[in-house]
């Protein structure tokens, strides 16, 4: 039943387009959350990159040569203005994939972020709060760089547009 509760793990996480939460996991397998920890574990061991997101458990694919992924740097400090960044990527249409910072000692620290909606925004920055969170771009000053998915070169023209006016875009 172990490897057949995995396969279908594999499954559900392959065929989702957003991440999908270990509760909801263990829910539909009748298991504990601490059995479905486990399991993606061994799921990883195997060679199956999957990333657990704020928002769940997500298979990370080679899909990016097929989405219009960019990179944009921006810089800022605060609860607030992460909401304002944010929020100003996801009202024009464009999805946040993942943050980056370049950590003076620690190097390039990646988290993915997975957030799609205002709904997702709106959870995100409630955690944030909840659990009284720095931003990650607190470790380098408030730049940091996020890889986002836009329908098109437009709306990534439109996004940076908006984002500068607001002063969040980094320029050099």
């Amino acid at each position: 039943m172990t490897d057949n509760r995995r396969n279908k793990i594999i499954d559900i996480l392959s065929n989702s387009q957003k991440p999908v939460k270990g509760q909801e996991l263990s829910e539909k397998f009748d298991v504990s959350r601490q059995v479905i920890v486990q399991d993606i574990a061994v799921i990883r061991a195997s060679g199956i990159s999957v990333m657990a997101t704020s928002n769940g458990y997500i298979i990370k694919s080679d899909q990016k040569l097929n989405k219009n992924y960019r990179s944009i740097s921006v810089s800022h400090t605060g609860v607030e203005e992460m909401y304002t960044e944010l929020e100003t990527i996801i009202d024009f249409g464009g999805k946040i994939i993942d943050i980056t910072v370049e950590h003076p000692v620690y190097g390039e620290i990646n988290c993915p972020l997975y957030i799609t909606s205002r709904y997702e925004l709106d959870q995100f920055i409630e955690k944030v709060k909840l659990h009284n969170a720095a931003p990650l771009s607190t470790l380098t000053d408030g730049l940091h760089i996020h890889t986002i998915e836009v329908p098109s070169e437009e709306i990534f023209t439109i996004i940076k547009s908006s984002l500068k006016s607001k002063g969040i875009l980094y320029e050099e």
